[in-house]
């Protein structure tokens, strides 16, 4: 099966969704995706979730020296880190059109991360519009919710499946990730621990942020890493939201969760996304937060801003 099937022209974004079931289809299909771009010159990269790296690897034999991989179950962890992982890839790949298999949805993920990772799967369309590159993204027919399956759907403009390619009926471009940034996040607990904070309260944050993570038995390094993303959200409050929050602080039973809610509005769906810009303060808040978080989920609108930070204690 080709995905050069003539509706893809030269220098244009190409986005697909592979619909497989089994072992032997994934290899197959991914495997002849990968060959094909070789076969042109392209450089290509690899990321899904570390069992399936080892399946395409095996199958791919000698032609795997020829290709980058990483192991999806890492690099996308929190999916906000995988659109700024292929522009590093594509932009150090110029003039040459890349390929690239990403697996961001897998059977036994969290319904926030399939939520975000659903919505990385949107802004994907936007963020990589001007980049000649093809990314083909296999979901498990067999294992994944029917809602998952429609969301890819409705984030990929074209479907493989049954040995063939055809146009999604239901793609929506980038409108399934403003439906998200519209929808309100669930309260937290009624134990969280909740505080509003001003500028002179930001050590404060963080110290009472230490000892919780103290308590909780998150590990000294990830403890530093959540405090740094909570003092940059809080400081974008500051600076961003209106000079004033609130903070709330909870563990799920997993993870140490840290939100920050405010009066502002992130008027730019990909923020914290973009390449890094020097100039942008905001967005480079976000990116902190979205390398050194778990998970990181945003809502934003005229009602105000809500980031809610996870780091799993492992």
């Amino acid at each position: 099966m080709s995905t050069t099937d003539g509706l893809l022209q030269e220098g244009t974004f190409a986005h697909y969704a592979l619909f497989y079931r089994g072992p032997g289809e994934y290899a197959r299909q991914v495997c002849a995706f990968v060959r094909e771009g070789l076969s042109v010159g392209e450089p290509v990269l690899v990321a899904v979730p570390g069992r399936r790296l080892d399946l395409v690897r095996r199958a791919l034999g000698a032609a795997a020296a020829a290709v980058s991989f990483a192991d999806m179950a890492v690099l996308g962890r929190n999916p906000a880190r995988i659109i700024p992982a292929i522009r590093r890839f594509t932009d150090s790949r110029r003039p040459h059109r890349t390929r690239f298999v990403g697996e961001p949805v897998w059977a036994g993920r969290s319904a926030a991360e399939i939520a975000e990772a659903t919505r990385h799967e949107a802004l994907i369309n936007a963020a990589l519009a001007a980049v000649p590159a093809t990314v083909l993204c296999p979901y498990d027919a067999s294992a994944l919710a029917a809602a998952v399956l429609d969301g890819a759907r409705r984030t990929h403009p074209r479907i493989a499946g049954d040995g063939a390619w055809r146009a999604s009926t239901d793609y929506t471009g980038t409108a399934v990730a403003h439906a998200t940034a519209a929808q309100p996040l669930p309260s937290p607990p009624a134990a969280a621990w909740s505080t509003a904070f001003g500028a002179p309260d930001l050590p404060a944050l963080r110290e009472h942020l230490r000892r919780r993570a103290a308590q909780e038995g998150l590990g000294s390094s990830r403890a530093e890493d959540l405090m740094i993303a909570v003092h940059e959200i809080a400081a974008n409050t500051v600076v961003h939201g209106g000079g004033t929050g609130t903070l709330a602080i909870w563990w799920d039973g997993t993870a140490l969760v840290c939100e920050i809610r405010d009066g502002g509005h992130i008027t730019d769906p990909l923020a914290g996304r973009h390449p890094d810009s020097p100039h942008d303060d905001s967005g480079h808040g976000l990116r902190l937060a979205h390398e050194l978080c778990d998970l990181v989920e945003i809502r934003s609108g005229h009602q105000g801003t809500t980031v809610r930070l996870h780091m799993l204690i492992s």
